[in-house]
Parts: C-alpha cells; sequence; structure tokens
C-alpha cells in the first residue's frame, strides 16, 4: 500500500485486494477461547440453487454489521456459514435442466439422478458463498457447511430416530398439500394463499325415496366424486328429520347418509355442507367422527382416478367443467355465484395446491411446541421488534402435526425400512439384517425423502457438531442473534426453537432480528415475473459493495419493508467519496504536526466542541447498535461525519493549519486525525472496504506498516467522561447559529462567496464576547468576512447594515460592502424589464377571451400560476430598487 490514498476513490481497485488480505490473515477465524467470551450468528443458509438477490443482500449484510461490531467490541465473534440443499427447490432445478438434455427423471433412475444432483452442487453450490465473499462477509469460511454433509446426516438420522422412539413420528394417513406439478407433499408454510374469483356451484342431492333434494354449495363440484356423507347441524330444525337418512350421489347413483354433526354453520348458505374426507381437512375430522370412508378421486397429477367413473382420467379442472355441465341438463344445479375466495398456491411452481388423503410420515407437534410458546412468552428469546411475537403465536396456536416427507429423490432420505415378506416397518441407521416380527432378511428402504426445513431445523447446532458433544458446541452455542426475513418466521425460526429445546435442553438463540423485503422504488416485490429484480452483483461492479451495504442500512427499521432507488446508492457512493476526500486531506496535512507534547492545552473551542460531538455519537452508535437499530446508527454516523467533521470542523481547522505561526496547529491535526479514525471504527461494520484501505495506509503513513494493522481488529471506540465538553459545544453551537444567520442573509442577497465584509458582533454578554474571540479565527473564513469587530453598542454601525440575529446578540453587516450598489441597481432594472415583458405576454393571454374559452384547464392553471410568480418577483424588484435608490 501506498503512504496516501489515491486521488479519487474507485472500489474496484481495493476491494477484492483487502477480502484477500482479510482471509489470508485469518481475521474471520472464530476458535474455542475461554479468556473471550463468545458471540455467535448462524447464517440462513441460501440454497444451492440460489444466485444472490437483494433480500440476501440486506440479510448478510446486517450480519456482516452485527459480526464486525461485536468482534471490535472484543468479543470472540464467529459468523457461521453454509448452504441448504433445498430439496423440491433443487430437484425442479434439475429435472428442467434433463428435459433440455432430452432425459426423464425416471429413465436415470435413483442413483443416476442423485449423481446429477452432486454434480449440480459442485457446479453451482459455491456460487452464492462467491458472491456473499463480494459483498465483505466476515464468515469462517473454514466452517463452511451444508445441510446434506456427513455431519448434519448424522445429526438428521439422530432426530430421526430419537423423535420415532418416543412416538412423536408416526405414519398414517392425513389430508396433505400435495403439489400435482412437482408430485410431492409440502407443508403448511410452502402453501401461499392468494385471492381469486370463483364460484359456489348450489348442487341439488336427491333425497332416497322422496321427490325432495337438499342443497349445498361447494367450490369445488369434482370432489363430489368422493363424497360419503352429507352433514347438517344435530340442533338445525329444518333438517332434523331427515337425520339417518340416505341422498343419492349424482353420477355415481348410490346412496350415502345424512348425519348430523356440530362442525355445520347453521348460518352459512343453507346450512348443508357435503363431507368428502380425503379431499378437505374439515371433513377428514368430521370423517373420523363418524368412521366414514375415506375415497381419495384423485391421480397424484390431479386427474381423476378409476373411482370417479366415466370422468376418470380427466384434468380436475376439465372433470369440473363437464361435471357442472351435465349437472345443469340433469336440472340438478340450481344456481351459480361468484365467490372470491382464497387458494392455496404452491410457492415453488405457483401451482394450485390439491388438499388430498395420502400416506405420509408426520411428527407430533402438540408437545414439541409447548417449549416454544414458553420460550417466547417467558423473554428467553425475544423478537425485534417485538410485534412479531403475534405472528409467531398465531402459527404456535394452530399448530397441526407436521408432514415431513417428500416424494422426492433429492434429500435426506427416510431411514425407515419395510419387509418384503410381512411388511414389518424397522426404523434404523442402516438396512436391518433379520426382520425382528418374521425372521425374513430382504428389505426395501421407504422411497421418501425428508421435508428440507427437517434439517435446516437443526442448523444452529448441528453446524456445531451435535449430536457429538464438541468443544465448539458447549462454547459457541446457543447462538445469540438469528437474522432472517419475517416470510420464513413459520418455515424456519419455529422449527429450530422446538429443535433446540428437544434435542439441546436450550433455546437455539436468544434475539430474532426480523427485516422486511427489498422492494423497487414503486414499492412493488422483485420478481421475474415484474422483471423489476436489481441484481446486487451489478450494483457492486458500478458503485461498490460499501455503496450498497450502506444503501440498505440507510432508513432500514427493523420489520419495515425498504424501497430501492439507484439515486440513493448514488448517493452512498457520493458519501464514500466525501469520506474518501476528507481522509486524503487530513493525511496529506499530518507531517505539519509537530511532537504531540502536551496537546491538551492548546485545544481550541472548535477541537473541544468536535472531540465532545464525537464522543456523543460513540455513545448513541453504541446503545443503537446494541439494540439493533443499525438503521439509525449508521444515520447518525453519516450526519456526524458529513455535516459536523466536514462541513463544519475542517473549515474551521483550515487557517490554522495554512498558518505558519498558529502554535494550536498540531493540536488540530491531531484532533483531525483522532476524530477520523474514531468515524472510521464506527462506519466500518457498515463501509468495511473503504475504512479499511484509509486506516491501513493512515497507518502507514505514521510508518506502522511493520506492525498487524487492520481496522477490522482495532477496538471499538469507548465513551470517554474526560471528553465531555458542555461548555465548548454550546459556543461552537452558537457560532454555528450565527454562520448560518449571516450566509442566509448574504444568499437572500446574492452576495458570492469570494465577496468579502466586515461582521460585527453587538452584545453586552461578557460570556457572547469571549466565545467571538476564542473563534475569530475560523469564524472570519466561515462568515466570509474582512474583519470581525466585537462590541456592545451599535456605534459607528451605518444605518444600512444588514443584521441577523442569535442568542443575545445582533450581527451585523455593512450593506455597501456587501453590494456594489450601482451594479445591483443595473440588474434589477434588467430584471424588471424581463418581468414587464413576462406580465404583458400572460396577462395578454388570460384577457383573451378565445383562449381562456378554448385552452385546457390545465393550461389555464399554469399561466394563472406564472402571472401569480412574476407579480411577486416584481413586487420584491421594486421593493429591492426602492431601498438601493434611498
Amino acid at each position: 500500500m501506498k503512504k496516501e490514498l489515491e486521488k479519487t476513490y474507485n472500489p474496484g481497485d481495493i476491494e477484492d485486494r483487502l477480502y484477500a488480505r482479510w482471509i489470508d490473515k485469518k481475521y474471520f477465524k472464530a476458535e474455542v477461547d475461554k479468556s473471550k467470551k463468545p458471540f455467535t450468528i448462524v447464517m440462513p443458509p441460501p440454497n444451492i440453487t440460489g444466485q444472490l438477490h437483494m433480500g440476501h443482500a440486506l440479510d448478510n449484510t446486517m450480519q456482516d454489521i452485527l459480526t464486525r461490531f461485536k468482534r471490535m467490541q472484543g468479543y470472540n465473534a464467529l459468523w457461521q456459514p453454509g448452504t441448504d440443499h433445498a430439496s423440491i427447490a433443487t430437484e425442479v432445478k434439475i429435472i428442467e435442466q434433463l428435459k433440455k438434455e432430452g432425459i426423464d427423471k425416471k429413465d436415470l433412475g435413483r442413483e443416476g439422478f442423485l449423481e446429477r444432483a452432486w454434480q449440480w452442487k459442485d457446479e453451482y453450490g459455491g456460487r452464492i458463498i462467491s458472491q456473499l465473499k463480494k459483498m465483505g462477509s466476515s464468515c469462517d469460511w473454514d466452517r463452511e457447511r451444508f445441510t446434506m454433509d456427513e455431519g448434519c446426516s448424522e445429526a438428521v438420522e439422530e432426530v430421526f430416530l430419537k423423535l420415532y422412539e418416543k412416538g412423536l413420528i408416526y405414519k398414517g394417513s392425513r389430508i396433505i398439500n400435495w403439489c400435482p406439478v412437482c408430485k410431492t407433499s409440502i407443508s403448511d408454510a410452502e402453501v401461499e394463499h392468494e385471492e381469486q374469483t370463483g364460484h359456489f356451484w348450489h348442487i341439488l342431492y336427491p333425497i332416497a325415496g322422496t321427490k325432495d333434494f337438499l342443497e349445498i354449495a361447494t367450490t369445488r363440484p369434482e370432489t363430489m366424486l368422493g363424497d360419503v356423507a352429507i352433514a347438517v347441524h344435530p340442533e338445525d330444525e329444518r333438517y332434523r328429520e331427515l337425520i339417518g337418512k340416505n341422498v343419492i350421489l349424482p353420477f355415481l347413483n348410490k346412496e350415502i347418509p345424512i348425519i348430523a354433526d356440530t362442525y355445520v354453520d347453521r348460518e352459512f348458505g343453507t346450512g348443508v355442507v357435503k363431507i368428502t374426507p380425503a379431499h378437505d381437512p374439515n371433513d377428514f375430522e368430521v370423517g373420523k367422527r363418524h368412521n366414514l370412508e375415506q375415497i381419495n378421486i384423485m391421480n397424484d397429477d390431479a386427474t381423476i382416478n378409476e373411482k370417479g367413473g366415466k370422468f376418470a382420467g380427466m384434468d380436475r379442472y376439465a372433470a369440473r367443467k363437464q361435471m357442472v355441465k351435465e349437472l345443469e341438463e340433469m336440472g340438478l344445479l340450481k344456481k351459480v355465484e361468484e365467490h372470491v375466495h382464497n387458494v392455496g398456491i404452491h410457492d415453488r411452481c405457483n401451482t394450485t395446491v390439491e388438499p388430498l388423503i395420502k400416506q405420509q410420515w408426520f411428527v407430533k407437534m402438540d408437545e414439541l411446541i409447548k417449549p416454544a410458546v414458553e420460550a417466547v412468552k417467558s423473554g428467553e428469546i425475544s423478537f425485534v421488534p417485538e410485534r412479531f411475537d403475534k405472528i409467531y403465536f398465531n402459527w404456535t396456536d394452530n399448530i397441526r402435526d407436521w408432514c415431513i416427507s417428500r416424494q422426492l429423490w433429492w434429500g435426506h432420505r427416510i431411514p425407515a425400512y419395510y419387509c418384503e415378506e410381512c411388511g414389518e416397518v424397522v426404523v434404523a441407521r442402516e438396512m436391518p439384517g433379520v426382520c425382528p416380527k418374521c425372521g425374513h432378511t430382504h428389505f426395501k428402504q421407504d422411497e421418501d425423502t425428508l421435508d428440507t426445513w427437517f434439517s435446516s431445523a437443526l442448523w444452529p447446532f448441528s453446524t456445531l457438531g451435535w449430536p457429538k458433544n464438541t468443544e465448539d458446541l458447549a462454547y459457541f452455542y446457543p447462538t445469540d442473534v438469528l437474522v432472517t426475513g419475517y416470510d420464513i418466521i413459520f418455515f424456519w425460526v419455529i422449527r429450530m426453537v422446538f429443535s433446540g429445546y428437544e434435542y439441546t435442553g436450550k433455546a437455539p438463540f436468544k434475539k430474532v432480528l426480523i427485516h422486511g423485503l427489498v422492494r423497487d422504488s414503486l414499492g412493488r416485490k422483485m420478481s421475474k415475473s415484474l422483471g423489476n429484480g436489481i441484481d446486487p452483483l451489478e450494483i457492486i461492479d458500478k458503485y461498490g459493495a460499501d455503496a450498497l451495504r450502506f444503501t440498505l442500512i440507510t432508513g432500514n427499521a427493523p420489520g419495515n419493508d425498504m424501497r430501492f432507488y439507484l439515486e440513493r446508492v448514488e448517493a452512498s457512493r457520493n458519501f464514500a467519496n466525501k469520506v474518501w476526500n476528507a481522509s486524503r486531506f487530513i493525511m496529506m496535512n499530518l507531517e505539519k504536526a509537530e511532537n504531540e507534547g502536551n496537546r491538551e492545552i492548546h485545544l481550541t473551542l472548535a477541537d473541544k466542541w468536535i472531540l465532545s460531538k464525537c464522543n456523543t455519537l460513540v455513545k448513541e452508535v453504541t446503545e443503537n447498535m446494541e439494540n439493533f437499530e443499525l438503521g439509525i446508527a449508521v444515520q447518525k454516523i453519516y450526519d456526524f461525519i458529513w455535516e459536523e467533521f466536514c462541513d463544519w470542523y475542517i473549515e474551521m481547522v483550515k487557517p490554522r493549519l495554512y498558518s505558519e505561526t498558529d502554535e494550536t496547529k498540531s493540536a488540530a491535526i491531531q484532533t483531525l486525525k483522532q476524530v477520523l479514525i474514531t468515524s472510521l471504527k464506527l462506519l466500518h461494520p457498515y463501509m468495511p472496504f473503504i475504512t479499511e484501505e484509509i486506516y491501513c495506509t493512515l497507518s502507514e503513513a505514521e510508518g506502522k506498516d511493520g506492525e498487524e494493522v487492520s481496522i477490522m481488529i482495532s477496538d471499538w471506540p469507548v465513551y470517554d467522561e474526560k471528553l465531555d465538553y458542555v461548555q465548548e459545544e454550546e459556543a461552537a453551537e452558537l457560532i454555528k447559529t450565527a454562520v448560518k444567520g449571516i450566509r442566509t442573509v448574504r444568499t437572500g442577497m446574492n452576495v458570492p462567496p469570494s465577496k468579502k465584509a466586515s461582521v460585527i458582533i453587538v452584545t453586552e454578554s461578557s460570556r457572547i464576547q469571549e466565545i467571538f474571540e476564542n473563534s475569530r479565527t475560523f469564524f472570519a473564513t466561515l462568515a466570509y468576512a474582512s474583519e470581525v469587530l466585537i462590541q456592545t453598542g451599535t456605534e459607528g454601525i451605518s444605518s444600512d447594515a444588514v443584521t441577523a440575529l442569535i442568542p443575545e446578540a445582533v450581527i451585523y453587516m455593512p450593506f455597501a460592502e456587501l453590494v456594489d450598489i450601482d451594479k445591483e441597481i443595473e440588474r434589477l432594472n434588467q430584471e424588471k424589464e424581463r418581468l414587464t415583458g413576462e406580465l404583458k405576454r400572460v396577462n395578454g393571454m388570460l384577457s383573451n377571451e378565445r383562449f381562456v374559452s378554448k385552452a385546457p384547464q390545465a393550461k389555464l392553471e399554469e399561466e394563472k400560476e406564472k402571472l401569480a410568480k412574476y407579480t411577486q418577483l416584481m413586487e420584491q424588484v421594486e421593493e429591492r430598487l426602492k431601498t438601493l435608490k434611498k
């Protein structure tokens, strides 16, 4: 590295070089060290199908900020990285790839397909990791894990066996969400509900042995082929006499019973419902209570099966259309109502989910969920922000048994084996040699794999060596913070919580920091279908990773969505340029500092003001970051660096730096350096690259290049009471108010900054006099003053002097020194002439009846606004001319 910064900040020149250095120096490494307090974050493992998107960028920026902050505070900070096999998502991608090659999944067979899947993992699995590195993520990459690596697979197997032995895993026929395209069951959490316009078909079922009918309404007429009963409320007077009788099921012409069940809502519709246990979760429960048959009338691809009579082989929607047509012809369709309802969609392929009864593996949730509920109620685990408790409890309160089997090949295969002779099920780590029931020796393993979330639920502890009692697990677990989006509270967070308590006896983390979505500039969700996604890597290539990170966090509040604008990235890059140029200026002046000596005695009011402001900033930013208010903290850092430090303090000290005789010059330079270093440290978690480059260059410029220097491993700044200069802060703020007042007056009079004028402070307060006396040098520069006079009265001040007011004082500036009167009169007369012409034109248009009657309303309003504007400007010009000609 050079001993001075390049003239212009170019992130492309520094980011890859610095990241390689950090890796080489092993600054991200975290080993067990009992002399240090651990701080652990586990990365939500991105899918191996993944391409870095803005959600990942935000999620990982937040985690990196917290990790870098804690590392600088002296914690042994571990950010545990890894990737997820993502069973459905990956399998879909591989099937798409095979299709292009003209290969069917079944032709390859299970082993051949898995070979291709591992090839996919090798080819694409590391892509998102390399992209996360471009973001500056300070993970311990030596610990990178994969949900199907040997250790994580061992953990999955251990959990399955333990839950099975406890009777918490069972196989049974239940209603599950079935995706007809992916041909697998999916969990409730993977079903997105969207409003769709559909219909209520009112169908008449003939009552056996009578000429009467019962009217039912359904949104899915095709499922009537699987009806096994008609239900009414036991206390509904209208139907009490029909209970126990039968109706004739249209199309299949078989009799089914009329039953009574309190599930039926008497007030809704006709108070009569069809019961289809194999195709509706509520009907399934009714069926169990009444020992009704479960008839599944659908194939895995959502076509009607052989139980559907003449509709067998038809797609579910084609069958629906045909059945409605024939019901109408038979006179059994009473009416059709428009109906808006929530329809379940598989979040992976956007197919409408079909509730079907299937033999699947389930986890009993009623007992497992209890510690997870209590943990949040007691505060052992807390959400940031707290309002996400409600979403959490809404899910836990309505918990259903978790369907964990998937009809896929890619994933953790279920460790259950079936005796091919007697059908005995044996759950074991390896295929049994002999059947414990019949002594037969031929077994077949269950074909299904486990839900992806079954393995990622174990992530906080499986990555640290569980089920072995490793040193890492004892030291780094429980983790401290989980950072994740509100969209996967159900999928992942809850499963990790109950898994943590069940298998380790501890909460997997203490805090859950929830962030929102990154939306486009119009507030829309970024998606492929809208084509509004912004590639983080393109932003990094153009503006640098620091600018992207800074943009994602600025204005970000926990749990809230944010809008992403390119203009904001440009503003972040401009801020980086500001930091770079200020640092470069300071470094160019470092040699002007003599030996520091007793700097305290040479500190001026300005020095103490900026040191005090910086000290307060340290305190507030640290508190904000401890409370996960990352957006608030970064705004304070930005405001301080841009305004207080660059726009005010650096300008205040320039006269001292350029003076050959000012004995406080060294104190100014030392203060500049001290505040710069503190600011860089506070900014580092947000903008790691630029802060590192400046910090290391500054250290090298001071001859520290032989030492181990990195801002990453430097100490986080701490608040120091000795730097709390209250009086100097108040004094400097008064000076700033005065300068702002003077600048406002000059701007209003079009006085250029190059035009200097006398500034006279009139005050009877000895305190105010002393403040301006002590600040005379820099105040004159900031106020564009040719001289600064401090007096108690108005003697010697011309009557035409302009004024600015501050508490306990009036500031005067002689008018003649600010303005060349003859030139100003000439300029104003020209402006008056221009405005006269404009007013003549606009008045002419507005007094023209033809124009007024035919012009569009918008054009008329535009001309009226111009008239008002030109009239006001003319009044100001005439008033100004009147003053000048006195």
